[in-house]
């Protein structure tokens, strides 16, 4: 698979029940994985479709969220959110949420494409400042090779997903 070989797009008021499945599947894939994306085993898909329905959904008909997915053919591939309910005295700030791809479809830049689509969202909506926490040690080389830079470290920020112990967790930001 190459970079051409998915699409990325926005996941609308009008499109989101269509969505929910699959990202709702994603995301429990994800989970059961050892991703750390705020939920812990057990986890099943009843459970992400309420998070998809209850939380993001919402937002997306407010639009204060946008949602993206890499689509490869008819599949969802991976998907991540831009948060921009943000106070009065933040409108030049988003934050970076979920960013997920499927395993079957890692390694095929899904992850960069996403995040250098949801910047260009950011810039539309005049967000100049990108903010994200993201378990530290996973995916900060994606992050810093998109010009990402560290504030700092967090210990025993975030729970594993599988394991039972408590994890670091690094902030970030972008300038837009």
């Amino acid at each position: 698979m190459h970079s051409q070989d998915f699409q990325i797009e926005v996941v609308s008021p009008d499109t989101i029940d269509g969505h929910i499945g699959a990202l709702a599947e994603i995301l429990n894939v994800c989970v059961a994985d050892g991703a750390s994306v705020s939920f812990v085993l057990p986890h099943t898909l009843d459970d992400s479709m309420a998070f998809w329905t209850d939380k993001v959904r919402p937002g997306v008909m407010s639009g204060d969220r946008v949602v993206l997915a890499a689509r490869v053919g008819e599949r969802v591939a991976g998907s991540v959110q831009l948060d921009c309910d943000t106070p009065p005295n933040q409108p030049h700030r988003a934050e970076v949420s979920k960013l997920l791809v499927h395993p079957d479809f890692r390694k095929h830049g899904i992850a960069r494409a996403l995040m250098i689509e949801l910047e260009e969202h950011a810039r539309r909506r005049g967000r100049s400042l990108i903010t994200l926490d993201t378990a530290s040690g996973k995916a900060e080389r994606l992050y810093l090779s998109l010009g990402y830079q560290r504030v700092g470290a967090i210990p025993s920020f975030a729970r594993d997903p599988i394991e039972n112990r408590y994890d670091p967790t690094t902030i970030m930001y972008k300038l837009l």
